[in-house]
């Protein structure tokens, strides 16, 4: 199984980034890019959580036109996965689908409503050192 990581961005332009513990995993898988989910998933009371995007354990990204689990190469013109450095240019890339699965080892969400709470442990500011 891989190691799930949760990055959560705030609408004050913050990120969090935390690992998903492995009893939590099996509520996200099946769950597609769009839907709203309760913070409580992830253990931030009285929050909301869109899920946005993410990426596999190989770093290919998810994107939300593509339906499954599945990593399917495709033609892309533009969007996720792929920014043409000139007007007209198409490629083929590997593109994993909208939902997630056990392969996926990153997740992007951004909150809907509610506020982030500090929790133990955490703090947005570097260790101080003596």
């Amino acid at each position: 199984m891989v190691t799930m990581r949760a990055v959560i961005s705030t609408p004050d332009g913050k990120t969090r980034q935390l690992e998903v513990p492995e009893d939590r995993q099996n509520a996200l898988y099946g769950r597609r890019i769009g839907e709203v989910l309760d913070g409580s998933l992830l253990g931030f009371a009285n929050v909301k959580l869109k899920i946005t995007g993410g990426s596999d354990k190989d770093g290919f990204p998810m994107r939300n036109d593509l339906p499954g689990m599945r990593r399917k190469r495709i033609l892309l013109t533009s969007g996720v996965g792929f920014h043409p450095k000139r007007e007209g240019l198409r490629k083929k890339k590997n593109i994993r689908g909208n939902t997630i699965g056990d392969d996926i080892s990153q997740v992007n969400f951004v909150v809907v409503e509610g506020k982030l709470e500090e929790t133990k442990g955490e703090t947005d500011e570097p260790a101080k050192t003596a």
